[in-house]
């Protein structure tokens, strides 16, 4: 089974799970807690790593993962954490699993109250060695297994982004196996997720030939698998080559995201209806590629190429003609957003860490402006 070293411990392959106690010995884990969510523990999937365990009962088990984490499930978390005398955490479930997993952490060994550690509040320097943890995804989506940022809900409304090389999990296992049968509208929204990722950090003015190369060979895999993954829930070597794609997309992470997620972090902050942060990437994906267009001409034709599309083909259309063609919704308005949101959002979106690293200036009218054509 590969061993991939790159930024963090990988281990990729099917039934890599299967890998867990070795792990944790390696990491001298013998009292971590598991974080998940209650999908994933209806879906037997828990059971299948605590019957790895030696003492499953021994192992507390915090399942109240928000669908979008927030610092009021860490500060829970903690309390069963601390209480249970844990070091170190194992995350199995999504995106939000692994951020809230990294959110305790930081928390078990950082004193003060969270917020002093977003990225936006200058809080990347105040960020030291936290709690082990071992990502184990389950969708192919988020990259968060092996990306250096949580994304939390503060307390004040505020979807923050917390990033440091030390929220890095300590090994990322990656078992495509545990992806088979993933309904078909979330490996479309968290596909599109992956997606976005590639194309964001690609598209980032950073210069980083690696994560480039890295980025355009993931945005290939993902392409060319989702839709077999959407129709054919247990085809494994599309579930494989998806969660390659996604963990190739949050390999890239180092160069920075760039208007999408400063528009969907603070969209999956409104708190009176909850977003997917998959499909919110997908809705905003060809609004924002048609919005960078006259900053991207070179990398357009490159994304084009690696497509397999002629030279003048319209790269925002293409990618809303594969929304519809995996029955993800096309407007904003589609999945609960009204007019009455968009101000705050903008507001919110040019102050986003993600903002800084969009490949064209965006103000806060540009970002109003692509949510109205989006609506």
């Amino acid at each position: 089974m590969p061993t991939i070293s790159y930024l963090t411990r990988i281990e990729f392959d099917n039934g890599a799970l299967a890998l867990l106690p070795d792990i944790m010995a390696d990491l001298q884990l013998s009292r971590p807690m598991i974080v998940t969510d209650e999908g994933i523990r209806a879906a037997g999937i828990l059971a299948k790593l605590t019957d790895m365990l030696p003492d499953e009962n021994a192992v507390p088990v915090f399942d109240r993962t928000p669908a979008n984490p927030t610092e009021k499930a860490a500060r829970d978390a903690l309390a069963v954490y601390s209480e249970n005398g844990c070091h170190g955490l194992i995350a199995i479930g999504g995106g939000s699993a692994i951020d809230l997993a990294k959110a305790i952490s930081l928390l078990a060994t950082h004193d003060g109250p969270i917020a002093q550690y977003a990225a936006i509040e200058g809080g990347v320097q105040r960020i030291g060695k936290v709690d082990p943890v071992i990502a184990i995804p389950t969708t192919a989506g988020t990259g968060s297994e092996v990306g250096r940022a949580a994304l939390i809900t503060l307390e004040d409304g505020r979807k923050l982004g917390f990033i440091s090389p030390h929220l890095i999990p300590s090994v990322a296992v990656c078992d495509p196996e545990l992806t088979l049968g993933l309904p078909p509208g979330l490996s479309a929204a968290t596909g599109l997720d992956a997606i976005s990722h590639c194309v964001e950090t690609y598209l980032s003015p950073r210069m980083n030939p690696v994560a480039d190369a890295i980025a355009l060979d993931g945005l290939q895999r993902l392409v060319s698998n989702i839709e077999t993954a959407f129709r054919q829930p247990e085809n494994r070597s599309a579930r494989w080559e998806m969660m390659m794609g996604a963990l190739q997309g949050g390999l890239t992470f180092q160069k920075g995201l760039g208007a999408i997620h400063a528009l969907s972090h603070p969209l999956g902050a409104l708190g009176r209806v909850s977003l997917h942060h998959g499909t919110l990437n997908a809705i905003l994906l060809p609004h924002v590629l048609e919005w960078n267009k006259p900053a991207c001409a070179d990398k357009y034709e490159r994304m084009r190429s690696v497509l397999g599309l002629g030279e003048n083909a319209d790269l925002a259309a293409w990618f809303a003609d594969l929304n519809a063609r995996i029955a993800l919704p096309s407007t904003l308005g589609a999945i609960g957003v009204e007019r009455n949101d968009l101000d705050p959002v903008s507001e919110a979106a040019v102050k986003d860490h993600s903002s800084a690293t969009n490949p064209r200036t965006t103000t806060q009218a540009d970002y109003l402006a692509l949510m109205e054509s989006a609506l």
